[in-house]
């Protein structure tokens, strides 16, 4: 076995596409936000999201996720109509370039998630775990999707002044569990982890949770990781998003190490260069250099 701690559920499948998780991969980010909190991420129209898929493929991606509504700290909200502008045409024009392409659409409303379904998505990341929108659970179940679930306080207005824990680690899992729970009596199993890393927790809070992301596998399911230049690394390195790469290549060695199956990257080639570096110390571990797995 190459990962000493691989988790029971190995595979997605994204629409009639089984992905494997066997090798952890990685999911590139695409923002049709003027707002995001890293201005390189930044897509102003479709043929600029084409592209920018087209670029992150050659460089090795598997997913892609495609977000319209900011969800830094203290965002605004915005109308539905307005995230469904700039999400909607983006998702149709690049399942047209890569039909072949996974493409999850990162967005808490069951509305928005449902027409990018019907335009050529076949992920559905939700950054609020099912608590913003009751119709979206019902929507999972119904599609058969495979489902993001993530930890957020509140919601991105206010998640920052919900960062009162006794333990981070231990809370996040409770409640990861509990509407992992919930989902299944849905008939929903196609279930990605993701502990919400930025979402209502401290720049100390997120190195605790990183800590023991290991905690996390008890679960059995995916475990994404969101950290790409996020402010608990570019803080830390003392740089701005712009100049925290270095320091996020850094963590995601470290998340893979501590069982991470999907990164989710601004940059791809840097996050495939970590998965192979964390693929040959465990090819190192096996007798016989056996279980390697080339990406």
């Amino acid at each position: 076995m190459l990962n000493p701690f691989w988790h029971a559920k190995s595979t997605l499948n994204c629409g009639g596409r089984l992905v494997s998780l066997d090798t952890p991969v990685v999911m590139g980010i695409l923002n049709v936000t003027p707002d995001s909190f890293y201005a390189g991420s930044r897509l102003d129209s479709s043929q600029a999201a084409v592209d920018r898929a087209g670029q992150m493929l050659e460089e090795g991606m598997t997913l892609v996720d495609i977000g319209g509504y900011s969800s830094r700290p203290g965002a605004p909200d915005i109308p539905i109509a307005e995230e469904m502008d700039r999400v909607i045409p983006i998702i149709s024009a690049i399942h047209r370039a890569f039909p072949a392409l996974p493409m999850s659409v990162d967005t808490f409303r069951a509305e928005v998630a449902r027409e990018a379904l019907d335009q050529g998505a076949t992920l559905i990341n939700d950054i609020s775990g099912g608590q913003l929108d009751p119709a979206m659970w019902d929507l999972v179940a119904r599609s058969k999707v495979p489902y993001i679930l993530m930890h957020m306080p509140g919601n991105p207005s206010t998640m920052q002044s919900k960062t009162t824990y006794q333990d981070v680690a231990v809370e996040v899992l409770d409640w990861i569990i509990h509407q992992v729970g919930l989902l299944r009596k849905r008939g929903v199993h196609d279930i990605i982890i993701d502990p919400g890393f930025g979402f209502g927790k401290t720049v100390e809070q997120n190195f605790q949770l990183l800590h023991h992301l290991d905690y996390f596998r008890v679960i059995g399911l995916p475990l994404l990781v969101g950290i790409s230049r996020k402010s608990m690394i570019w803080k830390t390195v003392r740089a701005t998003p712009e100049n925290a790469l270095h320091g996020t290549t850094a963590a995601h060695l470290v998340a893979l190490q501590k069982g991470a199956r999907i990164l989710r990257v601004h940059d791809v080639r840097p996050a495939v260069d970590a998965i192979r570096i964390w693929q040959a110390t465990q090819q190192a571990s096996q007798p016989d250099g056996q279980g390697l797995v080339e990406p």
